[in-house]
């Protein structure tokens, strides 16, 4: 898989691959999350290609003090090859070289295969409660 920054002809590809993996909400307008991103470390919004074709994607960033990965996807018919484990190499090694001492991601409850997926890659669940609010609605 060839790995690289997101490039903006890629938007199209990239909904279509999180609305495929279920990543997706109403609440959340995908292209807004696209332009928030391109605005904050654009360089850590990656994308995996195989035979010229978008099949996953991360969207990284480091605030000084933790990193965090959203939206890691890979098409459903390219799982099992490993390639959400390049892609999330991709990641840990770029916010490591930004100095990034630990890497925090969210995963929907219940969702036991991607937890199963993390486990596997050395992530370990933390006895922790997720806040959130928004403070900006996407309409």
């Amino acid at each position: 898989m060839h790995i690289r920054p997101f490039q903006p002809a890629d938007e199209a590809a990239v909904i279509d691959l999180w609305q495929r993996c279920e990543l997706t909400r109403p609440w959340n307008d995908p292209q807004q999350d696209i332009r928030r991103k391109l605005g904050v470390q654009p360089e850590l919004f990656l994308v995996g290609e195989v035979d010229g074709q978008l099949v996953a994607s991360a969207m990284a960033g480091f605030d000084g003090h933790r990193g965090w990965v959203n939206y890691l996807a890979v098409c459903p018919t390219q799982r099992r090859r490993g390639l959400g484990r390049q892609l999330m190499t991709a990641v840990e090694q770029r916010l490591e070289a930004l100095g990034c001492p630990k890497l925090n991601l969210q995963v929907r409850d219940g969702n036991q295969a991607v937890l199963a997926f993390y486990e596997r890659l050395g992530y370990r669940i933390e006895p922790l409660v997720s806040l959130g609010k928004r403070l900006i609605a996407d309409d």
